[in-house]
């Protein structure tokens, strides 16, 4: 196992799509980990061409994306305006 890093964490005010932080959320309680470390993760994978979540990873976000009502893809990154 990898020697742990230290790091410093700053507090951010970030706006995200209601439903979107709900699957994060989600995701995040699924495995037990705050919401902050899971966007780290997801970013820092996404950093190296990797991808963040396996085969049970994507079909529970598809369940949480059902759930929640998230129609939105990669297609509609940035092409979104609030209402």
């Amino acid at each position: 196992m990898a020697a742990r890093k230290t790091i410093e964490r700053v507090q951010t005010g970030v706006r995200i799509e209601k439903r979107v932080l709900q699957v994060l959320k989600a995701i995040a309680a699924k495995h037990d980990m705050g919401l902050g470390d899971l966007i780290e993760g997801i970013v820092l994978h996404s950093f190296e061409g990797k991808p963040p979540f396996d085969k049970d990873g994507l079909a529970f976000i598809k369940q949480m994306r059902k759930a929640y009502g998230l129609d939105l893809t990669a297609k509609d990154s940035h092409h979104l305006s609030e209402a």
